[in-house]
């Protein structure tokens, strides 16, 4: 059969048409946040962390680490590729003196930080910034265009036109429902401008407690349209840390453990947990919550009060809990890949074992 010729098709299908592209537009430019679990469960690589092209939602309650790690950790870690930052503040929270204690540069070359209260402002700082890149690298090979990381914190503090017209004239009645609207317009929107430009949006956002019985995660404010549009969604959750640096116990509170769960990936398998230790005197370990990842994958178990690793070789460790350290943990993070494989197969397998005995025995039961 004679193949079908698409080559003039191809060619034409985008001639005169905007926000149209052809092709795949996989990540190939990736920030971390900061840490080696977090990395792994959003992108299932230890070292990638937050895709470009994509929009990804920090979401949770106020002081759970949103903007640690989105402002934070991923400004300073994309600076440190050699991307550029627009951190657009709609929280009035963001000072320079912060984001310095975080190792973020801001100088001008490096970071451009704007303030904006509304919706639609944010829409239009995207939209121009969009059309001038556009024209700017349209014919510039990908590797050769810069990379941009846009920052919105957050969306939960934006506001619609409506709601400044009613505070200036005195009446809060609501937006009838127009924020999330707005806001549902804004990410698909996003979604669609950025995929082939290798141009990232980050947003933070506030949840509340869930008062489902039935459906008992928290919720994230602002509707459910630009969460579905979102390529991923972490919705965190805080508890107070009472530790001191070396893990033990105590009565006051040291810092927050900042419970995230991945609401939502394209990359690895969504609805995993990780738990990270945020001390207040020396901000996030990247091996923080490693160690309990590893333990839930079944790499390290328990031997007495130890806990025992095996290596690829077959080499045993075995230690008290707050003597593994980060040699260990590194070992483990290069032979990850290879054990997993190994579980797969066992389980796969383990599988065709039972399947076989189970044909084995309706045959000798004459079924």
């Amino acid at each position: 059969m004679k193949p079908v010729d698409l080559s003039k098709f191809r060619k034409d299908i985008t001639k005169g048409l905007d926000g149209i592209s052809v092709g795949f537009n996989d990540p190939k430019y990736w920030v971390s946040t900061g840490n080696f679990a977090l990395n792994y469960a959003v992108s299932g690589d230890f070292t990638k962390g937050i895709p470009l092209g994509k929009v990804t939602m920090f979401a949770g309650q106020s002081g759970s680490g949103k903007s640690y790690l989105a402002s934070g950790n991923l400004v300073k870690n994309a600076q440190d590729q050699g991307y550029f930052v627009v951190l657009i503040d709609s929280e009035n929270a963001l000072d320079s003196d912060w984001l310095t204690a975080l190792d973020v540069d801001v100088s001008e070359d490096k970071l451009l930080k704007i303030n904006a209260a509304m919706i639609d402002d944010v829409a239009k700082i995207i939209s121009d910034f969009m059309k001038n890149f556009k024209g700017t690298y349209a014919s510039t090979p990908r590797e050769e265009r810069p990379k941009v990381l846009f920052i919105v914190d957050s969306l939960g503090m934006l506001l619609t036109p409506t709601d400044v017209n009613q505070f200036e004239a005195g009446e809060m009645k609501g937006d009838m429902g127009r924020k999330p609207k707005a806001l549902n317009a804004l990410v698909r929107n996003c979604v669609n401008m950025f995929g082939e430009w290798d141009i990232g949006l980050v947003c933070t956002n506030h949840s509340y407690a869930s008062q489902d019985m039935f459906d008992p995660d928290d919720k994230i404010t602002g509707g459910q349209g630009f969460i579905y549009a979102s390529s991923i969604v972490l919705a965190m959750r805080k508890l107070k840390l009472k530790e001191d640096e070396d893990g033990n116990k105590t009565t006051t509170v040291n810092g927050i453990r900042s419970q995230i769960k991945i609401m939502k990936t394209r990359y690895n398998k969504p609805f995993e947990t990780v738990e990270l230790r945020i001390p207040w005197d020396s901000g996030l370990d990247p091996y923080s919550g490693l160690l309990d990842m590893f333990e839930a994958k079944g790499l390290f178990t328990k031997d007495g009060n130890k806990l025992k690793y095996i290596a690829l070789d077959g080499t045993e460790t075995k230690k008290f809990r707050k003597q593994i350290d980060h040699d260990l943990l590194d070992m483990v993070m290069m032979e990850f890949p290879t054990h997993m494989e190994r579980k797969e197969e066992a389980q796969r397998v383990k599988k065709a074992a039972e399947l076989e005995a189970m044909n084995a025995a309706d045959a000798e039961n004459g079924e």
